[in-house]
């Protein structure tokens, strides 16, 4: 019996998922990999001192890395110390993110091969002060180079890396979501919601994802029905923060940051319309998952929404733009039912998680395969 397929997943905090997209990718990614006959182990940032320790989840191994420090400098040490650990065993590497690809120099030197997912722009967002945008640019230039090959999860994320680098070193890839055909509308009244009766805007409070823009656009005048914001809000310690919510007419709820997914998708899936302002990055997770829940959108207009999105959503390019368009979703339902069909059916075409699985275990395959072959050819010749 030939042995398996070895694959070390670094770049996130661990799963289970409790902290973003990447985490909730490889929730999918690793067990369907296993399934397929890889060996995966996932490295797994903790809080705090001590020795490592193994673990696993379903069928995925997990090897989990106690760093005192938080926020950046902690995941700093933590990406070091896991390409230390990997460069010693034989296996592909698949790192998620480029923030420390700098680090992916040690995998060229052991001769390890290391497959990046290169993410958004991250050195353009606003939210980023001087010194982070230059550490981020650097950092995006090194996966460029120092990766064997690298992921895209939208073609204009390839476009923009292929100022530096072939075209064929860059595979296409997007993110994925669920189908949701249903959901549970016993959690609206909670929330002072009805089924088709309520706006949604689901992102971080920062200026690069329009929300500002979108609150100003809604309450400029009074409306027919609420606009539901999710996210956490500072008021206290975030200027941006507070202007946002100042700028909120009685209409706007802000309901804070939630994280069940039972209640997530209800939202999605009885909205009237889902806003999304963002302005940067590539397949936004966000927007994805809510064409899985047949959403009707309304999104910035720029080249990564449109092409997530597709042309049954509609698209503002400012808070003008955003405003007529919301007075056109107040006014009737007739734009509603199109809109989800076009939402489902974009869903379909691109971002099914199996054709997004299937896609990763192909690729990952061939440079496993690849690395195996080079190394029998290096021995051959000893």
């Amino acid at each position: 019996m030939s042995r398996k397929k070895q694959l070390f997943i670094h770049g996130i905090r661990g799963i289970p998922a409790s902290h973003g997209g990447f985490e909730t990718f490889t929730e999918k990614l690793a067990p369907y990999l296993v399934d397929n006959g890889w060996d995966v182990t996932v490295y797994c940032q903790e809080h705090g001192e001590g020795e490592w320790y193994d673990g696993e989840w379903n069928g995925v191994k997990t090897i989990h890395v106690p760093v005192k420090d938080d926020g950046a400098k902690g995941s700093i040490i933590f990406d070091w110390l896991t390409v230390k650990d990997a460069i010693k065993k034989d296996g592909l590497n698949l790192t998620l993110g480029y923030n420390t690809a700098i680090y992916a120099a040690m995998f060229r030197l052991k001769g390890k091969t290391n497959v990046f997912n290169m993410d958004g722009i991250e050195w353009k967002r606003q939210k980023w002060g001087t010194l982070a945008k230059i550490w981020f640019f650097i950092n995006e230039c090194a996966g460029n180079w120092l990766g064997n090959h690298l992921i895209a999860d939208h073609p204009q994320i390839k476009t923009h890396l292929q100022a530096r680098v072939s075209g064929k070193k860059i595979t296409v890839i997007p993110y994925g979501a669920d189908r949701h055909d249903t959901a549970d509308a016993s959690v609206l009244p909670e929330y002072g919601l009805t089924e088709k009766g309520f706006y949604l805007v689901v992102a971080r409070p920062e200026p690069e994802n329009s929300i500002l823009e979108i609150v100003s656009a809604y309450s400029s005048q009074e409306r027919n029905y609420p606009l539901v914001v999710l996210g956490n809000f500072d008021t206290e310690n975030n200027a941006y923060h507070k202007k946002v919510v100042e700028a909120a007419n009685d209409g706007v709820k802000f309901v804070g940051a939630i994280y069940d997914q039972n209640i997530v998708n209800a939202f999605r899936f009885y909205t009237r319309g889902y806003i999304h302002g963002h302005q940067v990055g590539g397949t936004n997770p966000s927007l994805v998952e809510t064409l899985g829940c047949g959403s009707p959108v309304l999104a910035h207009n720029n080249r990564f929404n449109r092409w997530v999105a597709g042309e049954g959503a509609k698209y503002f390019q400012d808070q003008f733009e955003c405003k007529a368009m919301i007075d056109q979703m107040d006014a009737n339902d007739e734009h509603i039912e199109p809109m989800r069909q076009a939402s489902y059916q974009r869903h379909s075409e691109e971002f099914q998680w199996e054709m997004v699985m299937s896609a990763y275990n192909e690729l990952l395959t061939a440079w496993y395969d690849r690395t195996e072959q080079a190394s029998v050819q290096y021995e051959a010749q000893k």
